[in-house]
């Protein structure tokens, strides 16, 4: 594996943690805020609550991520076939036109 591949696998998973860090803190924010304006629970329900919210949002973040990194792989895929193609094209037609040069600077050589 190169640098820069590592470089950018190694961005990759720092932007996915610093993601999901964020997230998880804003839901952390959200159920103690959630179990403060809930009279009569007990600590113990209260953490029970909070344990339980933090690992579906933990849940939801991860479908979130793979989602869209699964988005991601498919457009970079159809952008590599596209680019494939129009560079086929493109090599053909460099092909085309000096074959057609090298026929008419052969026909021009041979009037002199």
């Amino acid at each position: 594996m190169d640098v820069s591949r590592e470089a950018r696998r190694g961005l990759t998973d720092i932007e996915t943690y610093l993601y999901r860090e964020a997230h998880l803190q804003a839901a952390r924010q959200r159920v103690a805020a959630f179990t403060a304006r809930a009279p009569g629970l007990t600590q113990v329900q209260k953490t029970d609550i909070e344990r339980w919210y933090l690992d579906e949002q933990t849940y939801v973040a991860r479908m979130v991520t793979e989602h869209i990194s699964d988005r991601i792989s498919v457009v970079e895929e159809r952008h590599h076939v596209r680019f494939r193609h129009w560079l086929r094209g493109t090599a053909t037609a460099m092909a085309l036109i000096t074959a057609a040069m090298l026929c008419v600077a052969v026909m021009l050589g041979t009037m002199s």
